[in-house]
């Protein structure tokens, strides 16, 4: 299949939210027409974002209350997908977590008890509540040799103000105290995030196609899965920084009005 052809053959969008549909509290430019043109075309989408601490229900809340009524089924989070690999290899199974509130309770939603000692594994998230006492604890664990498992590996959550740090500069903290790396990162641009994706919505990974605003996580995607990327430049990435990049996307637009276009025109 020629690549300029990829898109035409999806049957199944994962957008990711921060900085690819949404900033902040404003919607981005061709979010709502955008999906208005994937139900007329009867593709279907899942909203896909590695940002951990909140509860899908959380996301779904927001979207609506940007214009987008969304039953909580359409998100997955990286802390859902973690929470469901965990369940699937080890369930119930004693873990030390390391985020949010509403991220202790996915894991508790699905069987798990959060404990502070011995656990069998740990949980690094995107935790907005971190404190020193949770990272000292947790370099412990690691340091003993506990499984770890971190959900995603993003540097930097966007925001309307600029970014926040992200599990990766939670991970690299530990990594300068520990000398270890996770031993999974669930999240973007991990396989295993996609092949859960497509179980939810009853289609095969080779249908699927990612649109999302960052070179490292969205779009190394297409390389660890096989499917169609697309790079949206109103988040994180700028042009620029394709340039000297390992990951390159079948598809480059300014924001979701665009793909909508391409779509109008190519399918």
């Amino acid at each position: 299949m020629n690549d300029s052809e990829k898109l035409s053959t999806v049957r199944g969008f994962l957008l990711d939210m921060d900085g690819t549909f949404y900033l902040g509290d404003r919607l981005l430019e061709g979010a709502l027409r955008f999906i208005d043109l994937l139900r007329e075309q009867k593709k279907g989408f899942l909203f896909l974002t590695n940002n951990s601490s909140k509860h899908r229900r959380q996301y779904a809340e927001k979207i609506s209350r940007l214009g987008l009524p969304l039953p909580e089924e359409f998100v997955l989070t990286s802390g859902e997908a973690t929470a469901l690999y965990l369940r699937e290899k080890h369930p119930g199974a004693d873990l030390f977590v390391v985020g949010t509130p509403s991220l202790e309770d996915e894991f508790r939603q699905q069987g798990f008890r959060l404990v502070q000692r011995e656990p069998q594994f740990l949980v690094l998230g995107f935790d907005t509540t971190l404190t020193y006492q949770k990272l000292w604890m947790l370099c412990d664990f690691v340091r003993a040799g506990v499984p770890y498992i971190a959900t995603h590996p993003d540097f930097n959550c966007p925001t309307e103000k600029g970014f926040m740090p992200d599990v990766g500069a939670m991970i690299a903290f530990v990594n300068a105290a520990t000398g270890r790396q996770p031993d999974l990162v669930v999240g973007k641009p991990n396989r295993l995030i996609v092949d859960t994706a497509a179980i939810k919505m009853g289609l095969q990974v080779t249908q699927l196609a990612m649109i999302g605003d960052r070179l490292y996580t969205d779009i190394a995607l297409g390389q660890s899965s096989g499917i169609a990327t697309v790079l949206v430049l109103c988040g994180e990435t700028k042009i620029e920084d394709l340039k000297g990049s390992p990951f390159q996307p079948d598809y480059t637009f300014q924001n979701l009005a665009g793909v909508a276009d391409w779509l109008e025109r190519n399918c």
